[in-house]
């Protein structure tokens, strides 16, 4: 009877201290989802104010203002347009090699 005895005291810390384990094992998870949704919402404001600042760095009146202040760009007149003219033997399709 002693021996039944020990046995069963022995399953009973064995199954505690696997419960024990399994709770702790739980609750360090759980904190790790937490933790790991926090970044995540955090990387997505960071994503939407990048977007809101893409947006308002390729607004059409700062591009031509970079491309007039940094490239010395200016726009196309008629008086500064050059038309290049192809040379008419250039016009011509060339004959199919045999």
């Amino acid at each position: 009877m002693i021996r039944l005895n020990l046995v069963l005291l022995v399953a009973v810390l064995a199954s505690a201290f696997y419960l024990v384990h399994t709770q702790y094992e739980s609750r360090r998870l759980y904190t790790a989802i937490d933790r790991a949704q926090a970044q995540s919402r955090k990387l997505e404001s960071e994503h939407e104010q990048l977007q809101v600042q893409k947006r308002a760095q390729a607004t059409p009146s700062r591009v031509q203002q970079l491309a007039t202040r940094q490239l010395d760009m200016r726009p196309v007149t008629p008086g500064i347009t050059e038309y290049v003219v192809l040379p008419a033997s250039a016009t011509t399709p060339a004959e199919p090699t045999r």
